[in-house]
């Protein structure tokens, strides 16, 4: 773990997502509405190109990267995946793949990554749990995803929180590219069904005042995106969050 990357235990971690083999932008889960990013950080949406220059600004502990298409059942990105596990071998890559099932979390497993389990994505709770065994809980990160107030998937995953892996994201996707801040009254709702599980806010980051102040709140980290790519949170932001 780099202790630079946190403010004490606090992991900023910076989020790629993928759709048809460019990053994109995006922007409050309208997915269809999903453009290739433009970010005065490198010079194309390149997967590759990005996350040298997420890089390049910081020494992050981790990268959270959404293959969008295998999401959405059009597809995988697994070369990228290849291709970033070599290009950041000391990085822990976060993955959403829309994995729903033992098997199809085996290619991700054995490149090493870090396999998130998107609630949007999975088809009972009952099998939900049993991927999240399977994983185990060096490899698993379960994201409880939501539509604004509508949790996205089973019922069950989202309060049996004793099934919970130790590591959880609150993923609001409303909140996701709208600079509106993150959602507070959410993020504390999961802390509370945590009982000491590592919880993680997805969705408005804006600065290194919404880094803080989740911090305080007992929140282990943060996903960011746009506030990277805008400049609102800045290197010298994230060197004066270094303990």
């Amino acid at each position: 773990m780099n202790s630079q990357t946190k403010i004490l235990s606090f992991w900023v971690i910076p989020v790629v997502d993928l759709m048809g083999n460019k990053v994109v932008r995006a922007r409050q889960g309208e997915r269809h509405a999903y453009r290739p990013l433009e970010t005065p950080l490198c010079a194309s949406a390149d997967p590759l190109d990005v996350a040298c220059a997420l890089f390049g600004l910081y020494p992050f502990t981790a990268l959270y990267v959404a293959d969008l298409d295998a999401i959405q059942g059009r597809g995988s990105h697994y070369p990228v995946l290849r291709a970033l596990r070599r290009a950041l071998p000391d990085v822990e890559l976060w993955v959403d793949a829309g994995i729903a099932t033992p098997d199809a979390s085996q290619p991700l497993l054995e490149l090493g990554l870090t396999c998130v389990v998107g609630s949007e994505s999975q088809r009972t709770a009952a099998s939900a749990f049993r991927l999240l065994r399977h994983i185990g809980q060096d490899q698993a990160v379960l994201s409880l995803d939501y539509a604004g107030n509508t949790p996205m998937g089973p019922e069950e995953l989202f309060i049996r929180s004793n099934h919970w892996p130790q590591r959880v994201i609150a993923m609001t996707l409303k909140q996701v590219g709208s600079h509106a801040g993150p959602d507070w009254e959410r993020l504390d709702a999961v802390l509370r069904c945590a009982e000491g599980r590592a919880v993680y806010a997805a969705g408005g980051v804006r600065d290194v005042g919404d880094l803080i102040r989740l911090k305080r709140m007992g929140a282990s980290g943060a996903l960011v995106a746009s506030a990277l790519h805008d400049g609102t949170l800045s290197q010298s932001d994230l060197n004066a969050l270094a303990p």
